[in-house]
């Protein structure tokens, strides 16, 4: 036996499937138009250098605009300074994009942070604050863990 839908009963099938997505005012997160970003993977190798260090993280960006990262401040440093890695060779620049559901990765060897003008030398096991800045997100402070000079993360990056 075959059943036949006539068009009322598709009318309804199709507002039911619609029924889940959400439009402009739904509040849904990914369709908000705005940038939703968390942190995550925070570290920072020892440092060798009593004047400076490198700090690695991922930006995550739930939402459906794009940010991007403008600056980086803490207390350990007198400046952070946000660097690209383009075919080998690192240059400081003013911001780094976070696409719309899409993910910043610093990363040893790639975009990364560097801490200059050390206030002090952080020691494996110790913490370092860090407050995030973007165009047009909040700022976000992040506990970034000190990791062993050779440390290399499993995951998230």
């Amino acid at each position: 036996m075959r059943l036949r839908l006539g068009p009322p009963a598709l009318v309804i099938a199709g507002a039911l499937a619609l029924a889940g997505c959400g439009g402009s005012d739904s509040g849904g997160d990914s369709d908000s138009g705005k940038p939703e970003l968390s942190v995550g993977s925070a570290y920072m190798p020892q440092p060798v250098s009593d004047d400076m260090a490198a700090g690695f993280l991922t930006v995550t960006n739930k939402g459906g605009a794009a940010d991007d990262l403008t600056s980086v401040t803490s207390d350990v440093a007198g400046q952070v300074t946000v660097h690209e890695t383009v075919d080998g060779a690192m240059q400081e620049v003013k911001s780094l994009k976070i696409p719309a559901g899409g993910r910043l990765e610093l990363r040893s060897g790639g975009d990364h942070l560097m801490f200059e003008q050390l206030k002090r030398k952080p020691k494996e096991g110790q913490t370092v604050s860090v407050e995030l800045r973007f165009a047009h997100s909040a700022p976000l402070k992040v506990e970034m863990p000190v990791k062993p000079a050779t440390y290399t993360p499993k995951t998230g990056h």
